[in-house]
């Protein structure tokens, strides 16, 4: 699978996917101010050293501190101590125990969603890829399930973005993006805020109540940390498995003779998945900030630089996996970095592989005949820090 179909649209920016690998592993791109990382050892260097490659990026970006209501209790710009707090207020939702548990109900959904499709053909993302995650994310916080168009509607806002990101010439426009996105996305804040207003009069047994209950260093969450906690786990916490999804489904038609495979030992399906996350890396990229002057690739980087991390690219070096651009379904994918390393290792990532491995084993033991549509060609995520299959028609029958 080195060459990719031509009429798939991809990202401009999702230069691992056209077989292009960078020389240098690490370098500057003047024209908007940012450190590119895309080699392996590199990449893992950063994610695993919190003190020197803070996950703060905010105080980077030249935006009043007004205009950035909700960035307390933002998890993904928390560095230790305070991340490793709030993390423990989520993670007994998405312990072995909890998530096992869920199995029932993850094949109870995809049945009822499968019952759904009629006719000759299915279209994967809004039929089954993503309903499913966001149903149980949706139930685990406690939140009605039969929103999700509105959460749809409101997590492709904030995947928005009218151009590349800068720290060169383009703050004002920037800043100026950035408020009409909050804009656009401030229903799903007042959404939860009333949520959590319901909490506070009447605890229930889901994770918003817990949120409410909790104390971190002896003090209470406030509705905006709630807010914005909530809002990182109901946006990561679905879009991980909708991609882990769509993408090995992909894979399972475009790769010669996976399909078979799979079909005739479903004990190959977890390899294929987790060669599908390294050969397409759901989130692409993540961003960091240097504490201190640093060296790195044998390049110095110095202090209050706003580094990015190249996910993608980095399960793609050569360096660490032979023929990185061959779909291979035994490779030894125990390294590859698609739910990140170090203190940010996706929380929710055993939850994304149980749906992955339940919903995929009933799609394929229900559409022995699946396929994609040649004059119907999949679509992508438009944006660069999503590599994932937005919508996927299919032939069921």
């Amino acid at each position: 699978m080195t060459d990719l179909p031509a009429s798939w649209k991809l990202h401009p920016e999702h230069f691992w996917l056209r077989n292009i690998h960078r020389e240098k592993s690490v370098d500057f791109d003047a024209s908007i101010g940012l450190w590119n990382v895309s080699g392996y050892e590199d990449a893992t260097r950063i994610l695993n050293d919190h003190e020197t490659f803070s996950s703060n990026t905010s105080r980077l970006v030249e935006l009043d501190a007004g205009e950035n209501p909700y960035s307390d209790g933002n998890l993904m710009q928390m560095d230790p101590p305070r991340h490793t707090s709030l993390r423990r207020l989520v993670s007994s939702a998405f312990s072995t125990k909890t998530v096992r548990a869920l199995e029932p109900r993850v094949e109870k959904l995809a049945h009822d969603l499968l019952d759904a499709v009629d006719g000759p053909e299915m279209e994967l993302v809004s039929d089954l890829a993503y309903p499913l995650p966001v149903i149980v994310i949706a139930e685990l916080l406690g939140v009605p399930a039969t929103d999700r168009d509105l959460f749809k509607g409101w997590v492709d806002k904030m995947l928005e973005s009218s151009g590349q990101f800068s720290l060169v010439d383009r703050q004002e426009e920037q800043a100026q993006e950035f408020r009409e996105q909050l804009d656009a996305i401030r229903p799903l804040y007042d959404y939860l805020n009333d949520h959590i207003a319901q909490r506070r009069r009447k605890p229930s047994e889901d994770l918003l109540s817990q949120l409410v209950l909790a104390e971190v260093d002896g003090e209470k969450l406030t509705d905006n940390q709630i807010v914005n906690f909530a809002n990182i786990v109901l946006f990561a916490g679905h879009l991980t498995s909708t991609m882990l999804l769509g993408n090995t489904v992909l894979c399972l038609d475009v790769v010669p003779g996976l399909a078979e495979h799979v079909r005739a030992d479903r004990g190959l399906l977890t390899p294929a998945m987790e060669e599908s996350l390294r050969f397409f890396s759901p989130f692409s990229l993540a961003y960091r900030a240097t504490t201190s002057d640093v060296e790195l690739g044998g390049v110095a980087i110095p202090k209050d630089s706003m580094v990015r991390v190249w996910i993608a690219a980095a399960n793609r070096d050569p360096h660490q996996f032979a023929n990185p651009d061959e779909f291979e379904l035994l490779r030894n994918t125990a390294s590859h970095i698609a739910f990140g390393r170090g203190v940010h290792f996706c929380i929710g990532a055993l939850l994304a592989r149980l749906e992955g491995q339940v919903t995929l084993n009933i799609l394929l033991d229900r559409f022995p005949k699946l396929a994609t549509l040649p004059d119907k060609p999949p679509t992508f995520s438009h944006s660069a820090e999503i590599c994932g299959v937005q919508s996927l028609p299919l032939r069921v029958r």
